[in-house]
């Protein structure tokens, strides 16, 4: 494997694909040279005098061009900001490797497209990094709504934060080591900003993801796990919503630049659900014979007025594997919709390569969860209700301007 974003994320899934004996490690690339060394040394410890067989050292890169022209390397994992991960997915999966690509899987809804067909045309396989489809919890919880154990479902409320905001940083003196211009890469040229890239190997998640340039603020950070939930639940990978509505109040908070305190943006899905961004973490499931609420940690279940499993706090003594697995075992027994189970993302991933089987969270999931994240930045950016349609992925009406779908990109990166 080879490694690509050697920031706060990528050094934990190097950690998490290290402690796999079935994966070897040779590569590692950052724009960064402290952060590339500084991945390099940690695979280099790691391994230290246990070797895997036939393992020669861990390579470093600044260019990620050059680790996947490695016939050496079968599969990449992508830890870049957003507005690189379409243009290096599409790249690795057309050199012939198999993509593990952080979440949301793109920057913007043709991305989405051209990585779902990059996928198909080069025949590879891929796993989104969202990682809440290989816990227990989310799986029961869906599989709870799919099997009509909660009646017909009605309403989800997903609980994430606001939309990003165009970029407005100051100008810093450029960090030593750091190829700024490359860490922008497709993105309009600006000024050195450490707000951006933090200098050196950092610890936190930077707030890149604030700036629209870069990635899609709140919407496209928890709410690629918590959306994911909400169509996995419905049944609704590979397809979407059919009308977004945004709330009150968008363009007063974008003025006064609290757009992420924003909530309450609907998907309206074409059987009358709709999917409502909350304020409330995790994902609930509303139906006509009771409701599921699931979180990390947390599963609530009320049937007919009545509480069946609850552990929603860390206050709770129970565990959240005896909440959800007496649901399972006293709900699920006859179920005719089994959803895969993973008790590990990564080694799904893995296990993914060797059978060339699906992984739980693969294009098309990801993708479809990606455009949702997408129409929602939309419908804020527009402060615009509009339709969608979610076969053919393209707008419906003349509402909305087509190029609010992609972006410009600098040159000379394209696909």
């Amino acid at each position: 494997m080879g490694f690509i974003g050697m920031g706060t994320q990528g050094r934990g899934l190097l950690g998490g694909f290290l402690g796999d004996a079935s994966a070897q490690v040779v590569a590692v690339c950052d724009v960064d040279r402290t952060r590339r060394e500084a991945a390099q040394q940690q695979v280099e410890t790691f391994y230290g005098k246990d070797r895997p067989e036939g393992w020669k050292g861990c390579a470093s890169h600044s260019d990620y061009e050059a680790l996947l022209g490695r016939a050496d390397i079968d599969a990449v994992c992508i830890a870049t900001p957003d507005h690189w991960h379409a243009l290096i997915t599409v790249a690795a999966l057309r050199a012939g490797k198999d993509v593990y690509c952080e979440k949301p899987l793109t920057h913007n809804i043709a991305e989405a497209v051209a990585v779902m067909e990059a996928v198909k045309a080069n025949g590879r396989v891929l796993q989104t990094g969202s990682m809440q489809r290989s816990m227990g919890e989310f799986r029961v919880a869906c599989e709870l709504a799919l099997n009509g154990v909660l009646g017909k479902i009605s309403r989800v409320d997903a609980g994430f934060g606001g939309p990003a905001r165009p970029r407005d940083l100051a100008e810093e003196a450029a960090e030593p080591g750091l190829d700024w211009d490359r860490w922008l890469g497709p993105a309009p040229l600006a000024p050195y900003s450490a707000v951006l890239s933090p200098r050196g190997v950092h610890g936190g998640y930077p707030a890149w993801r604030e700036c629209a340039e870069y990635g899609g603020g709140g919407v496209c950070d928890f709410g690629a796990h918590q959306l994911d939930i909400a169509q996995w639940g419905l049944g609704m990978d590979g397809s979407g919503p059919v009308s977004i509505k945004p709330p009150a109040g968008v363009a007063e908070a974008f003025a006064a630049k609290k757009n992420a305190a924003l909530r309450g943006c609907e998907l309206t899905y074409a059987n009358g659900v709709v999917v409502r961004q909350a304020e409330k973490n995790g994902v609930t499931f509303y139906g006509s014979e009771g409701r599921v609420w699931v979180d990390r940690g947390g599963f609530e279940l009320e049937l007919g007025g009545k509480c069946f499993a609850k552990k929603t706090s860390a206050e709770d003594r129970v565990s959240v594997e005896s909440q959800y697995g007496k649901a399972e075992r006293e709900l699920l027994r006859d179920a005719k919709i089994r959803l895969p189970k993973s008790g590990n993302h990564l080694a799904n991933f893995l296990d993914a390569i060797r059978t060339r089987r699906q992984p739980v969270a693969h294009e098309i999931a990801g993708g479809s969860t990606a455009i949702g994240c997408h129409l929602i930045s939309i419908a804020y950016r527009t402060n615009a209700a509009f339709q969608w349609d979610p076969q053919l992925r393209q707008l419906v009406g003349k509402g909305i301007d087509p190029q609010q779908l992609t972006r410009a990109y600098r040159a000379p990166y394209s696909f």
